[in-house]
């Protein structure tokens, strides 16, 4: 079943709020709105109703600014998405930085949908990730007891008033995850920051610091490099301060390995890289296309049609000729017109290459001997499937990364 979405429409014009209803019905949204311009009807509104998902606009007195901070102010989670009719990068990096989800300007309406279930989506990540920490931290109390059976350090470190430090208790998980006995642990506790790298170790001693004024959680991520091993570890440290006797501070904690996650997110980062490149690189091949056929445009067709006016302008005048005058203009203007088709013809093949209708793995191969035939250069082509499914942009963009390969290979080739 489809749900229905509650919307809330901020400081828009009737004029505005139709359109962007109008935008949304569609695109086969299915939504309740309501579209308020006043602080009051908004606060209401918030208090009468459980909203999806609110539109702001950037330019009312009641814009997406004073939106923002009133969902911060009461710890509301409602994603904005701000829709403006004027905006520019300044202001949409402004409006994201306060917590909005996306900047869309109104001539851009089609990004409207695609944001919307984006946003809803993060807000769903978001309420899975807060009821996982909130399950987390009622464990926490329970696991305590049972530290032996938990994975990683489960340790207890305290902070006295004068400064100094020690390890009240440290489970046997430190000889697998330190190295270390855990005796050895709790009489010389400057041993687990000796195994810090030096670049992690101040956010180490800070974040404790801060754990310890605020009495707040100190969670800490960092590398740890254990005596004889060669390789770099990834821990994470969580702890929960607690004050016993004399002003001290005690955490009771854990410190787990998480170099396999680690390692997984600088990949994906790379990934995401690699990604962009890739983005940038097709962009770059369709403004050069762009270009190309807008030079044949203008270079074959113009000055063929020139020619085509020219040879005409005879056939204007009252001037009499002879009969074999006109036959030769009428050949002429053929010979033209048939090259007009060809250009024609053939600036379509370049836009969507006719060949890649019977799909992209055939288009390659095709392309492959072409090149081989024209240029002399062996190439072979390999793929374990018979064809691929593509969308026909993506398809012509592969096919012109190739066609580009080809050409790069070409002129390197020292040919």
């Amino acid at each position: 079943m489809v749900k229905t979405l509650n919307m809330l429409l901020v400081g828009y014009s009737a004029e505005d709020a139709q359109r962007i209803c109008r935008t949304l019905k569609e695109g086969d949204l299915y939504f309740n709105s309501e579209c308020i311009n006043t602080i009051d009807a908004f606060s209401k509104a918030l208090v009468e109703c459980s909203w999806d998902v609110i539109l702001s606009d950037a330019m009312t007195d009641l814009g997406a600014e004073q939106v923002l901070f009133y969902l911060a102010m009461h710890h509301l989670t409602i994603p904005v998405i701000v829709v403006s009719s004027q905006g520019s990068d300044e202001s949409a990096v402004h409006f994201m930085k306060a917590g909005a989800q996306d900047f869309i300007l109104m001539a851009c309406m089609v990004r409207l949908i695609p944001a919307i279930q984006r946003s809803l989506k993060q807000m769903e990540a978001l309420h899975h990730i807060c009821e996982a920490q909130l399950a987390l931290q009622k464990s926490e109390a329970r696991f305590r007891a049972i530290a032996s059976n938990l994975p990683g350090l489960v340790f207890q470190f305290l902070l006295n008033r004068d400064g100094s430090k020690s390890f009240p208790y440290v489970s046997e998980g430190s000889i697998m995850l330190l190295g270390i006995l855990p005796t050895a642990l709790i009489e010389q506790p400057d041993l687990f920051t000796d195994l810090i790298l030096p670049e992690d170790r101040v956010t180490y001693d800070e974040l404790m610091q801060t754990s310890a004024r605020h009495f707040s959680t100190w969670n800490w991520e960092g590398r740890i490099q254990v005596k004889g091993d060669p390789d770099i570890k990834w821990v994470s440290l969580r702890a929960t301060p607690r004050r016993p006797l004399n002003d001290a501070v005690l955490w009771d904690g854990i410190v787990m390995n998480i170099s396999r996650n680690k390692l997984a997110e600088i990949e994906i980062a790379r990934s995401h890289a690699q990604l962009a490149e890739l983005s940038s690189y097709l962009q770059k091949i369709k403004e050069h296309e762009r270009a190309k056929i807008a030079r044949e445009i203008h270079d074959d067709i113009g000055g063929t049609l020139t020619a085509i006016k020219c040879e005409l302008v005879p056939f204007m005048d009252t001037k009499p000729r002879k009969p074999d005058f006109y036959q030769q203009k009428a050949a002429s203007i053929e010979k033209l017109v048939d090259y007009v088709i060809d250009s024609t013809r053939r600036i379509s093949m370049d836009l969507r290459p006719g060949i890649l209708d019977f799909g992209i793995v055939a288009a390659i191969e095709w392309q492959a001997r072409k090149f081989s035939k024209r240029t002399e250069i062996p190439c072979q082509f390999y793929c374990d499937s018979e064809d691929i499914p593509l969308d026909a942009d993506l398809a012509t963009a592969i096919f012109r990364i190739f066609q580009e390969i080809l050409t790069n290979i070409y002129k390197h080739a020292g040919a």
